[in-house]
Formats: structure tokens, sequence, C-alpha cells
């Protein structure tokens, strides 16, 4: 298993960043030592978020850092990218494994220990848990926003692979 060791995550978003450019968000962000970048942009069409990987890709390859692709594994095997993060919607982490290989990193989202128990055993490499406090910039059914530290905490502690926060955390 891949077992990132990441301490900040970065999740791009141009709707949220106030007009200012994603890659130089990203560049600022590599240069301020994020560990890793995800390339999420979730109102963008395929073909502008490729282009947007493949640049993001270089700077993130020249930094050392991981990129990982929100949702799609197609496009984080189009352009290189060292995994891909999956909702509870999308293809299974088994598909990921099986698509992108096995040093791929594959990071699941999760809201609930029975989920993140699946999703560990699915050969997820990490979790992204939450949104442990109330968000808008994810599209989440009301008990899953906000669901707060004391869940994230049970949740790091049924599993055995890495958990990151996410969601409400600026």
């Amino acid at each position: 298993m891949n077992q990132p060791a990441w301490r900040t995550y970065l999740v791009t978003s141009a709707a949220d960043s106030a007009g200012r450019d994603t890659e130089r968000i990203v560049a600022d962000a590599l240069a301020g030592g994020v560990d890793a970048v995800q390339l999420r942009e979730k109102g963008t069409d395929a073909i502008e978020r490729y282009r947007l990987g493949k640049r993001l890709r270089e700077l993130t390859a020249e930094a050392g850092v991981p990129l990982v692709v929100n949702d799609r594994i197609d496009l984080a095997a189009a352009i290189d990218a060292d995994g891909v993060h999956l909702g509870q919607s999308d293809l299974p982490a088994a598909v990921a494994r099986e698509q992108l290989g096995p040093d791929a990193v594959i990071g699941v989202s999760t809201s609930t220990v029975s989920e993140a128990r699946a999703a560990e055993a699915a050969g997820a490499d990490y979790l992204g848990v939450g949104a442990v406090y109330a968000t808008g910039s994810k599209d989440v059914p009301d008990e899953e926003n906000g669901i707060g530290t004391e869940r994230v905490a049970a949740i790091a502690d049924a599993v055995a692979i890495p958990v990151i926060g996410i969601g409400g955390i600026d």
C-alpha cells in the first residue's frame, strides 16, 4: 500500500479562488510547502481539466509533490497523475487500482466508520473524511455536512490507513 504522510493537501477549485489563477495558486502552495495537490475543478469540462492537469503535473513533478485527480480515473491516467481521489458514487477503489496500477495513490471520501472500513478493505491508501465543518463548496447531504472532529477521530481509530480531514477547513 502507498500510505501517504501528507500534512497539507491543496484541493483546486477555480470557482472558490476569488479570480486568482489556479496555476499560480498551486505554484505558491508548492513554494509554501504543500504536501499534495488534488485537481478538482468540478465545474470545468473534461478538455480544460485535462489541459490544466497537464500544467499542474509539470509543476508538481518539478516540486516532487504528488498530484491526484478528483473522481476521474481516466484523467489521472491521461496526465500521468500519482493517483486519484474517489467519492462514494465514483468507480470503486479496486477499479482505480486495476486501471492505474499498484503504485498509484488511491484516496476515497468517507463520512462514516462503515464507509471508511469498506474503503480500506477495497484497497484505499488514504481517506478524505468529512465534511469536517459545514461547507458550501461540496454538494453533500446535510448529515454529512459538518460531521465534526469527534467522528473524524472515530474514523481514524477504526482504520489503519491515513485520514485527511476535508471540508470547511480554511
